[in-house]
């Protein structure tokens, strides 16, 4: 799936988190200070919930949870490629990305999780806000939010040219979009893009916003 939609929560409070990293002390911490309440909050993610941190597999397992929305992240593309070819160039580019934790764990089991996850991590999600909408993709959004195609699948998970060129021209059919993937100091907004991740796995600072406060 391209992208997946949400309608208006109307008996909770909508949040979302930067990349998680396998960092999930911090994800309960954050959690715990926004008091989210699993029965009615929702807790979208930009991608990127494993690798470099010990708690990756306990992440990418967050995907089952009723309350929990993430996008795919690089990571998550990195992780697949490398179980699919166990001993390839694949598995090399994947352990010098942070993808270590596999050991703690049985390659077979994290390869069958991580197939099953990714039928729960669409490229992009859409969610109804106080009447507007707020898009989530892990990297770069398209110039129009409609605009998404196969042929801009990989950008939305790898791309970094808005940011590094530092491009605040707002992404068209969209109030606003949140994205991970290029860490940053203090969150940064680009035009109507909002930039989280934050570098939780080397920072020990995750970034949990409600998205109410990305529309201004």
């Amino acid at each position: 799936m391209i992208l997946a939609k949400h309608d208006e929560n109307t008996v909770g409070r909508d949040f979302i988190v930067g990349d998680i990293h396998g960092q999930l002390e911090l994800l309960n911490s954050e959690m715990s200070r926004v008091k989210f309440d699993k029965a009615v909050d929702r807790l979208f993610s930009v991608g990127d919930l494993i690798d470099r941190g010990a708690d990756s597999f306990d992440c990418l397992s967050l995907v089952f949870e009723p309350w929990f929305y993430g996008v795919r992240g690089n990571h998550e593309e990195l992780a697949r490629a490398a179980l699919d070819g166990v001993g390839g160039r694949d598995w090399s580019i994947w352990q010098m990305n942070g993808g270590s934790w596999v050991y703690l764990h049985d390659a077979r089991e994290v390869r069958s999780i991580l197939n099953a996850a990714m039928e729960h991590l669409p490229y992009a999600r859409e969610v109804e806000v106080d009447g507007r909408r707020i898009g989530v993709v892990h990297a770069e959004p398209p110039a129009h939010w409609q605009g998404m195609s196969v042929a801009n699948l990989n950008h939305m998970v790898w791309g970094r040219s808005r940011i590094l060129q530092g491009d605040e021209s707002p992404v068209e059919g969209i109030d606003a979009v949140v994205v991970g993937h290029t860490p940053v100091k203090e969150p940064t907004t680009l035009g109507n893009v909002h930039y989280i991740d934050t570098g939780a796995f080397r920072t020990g600072r995750l970034t949990l916003l409600e998205m109410r406060e990305v529309l201004g």
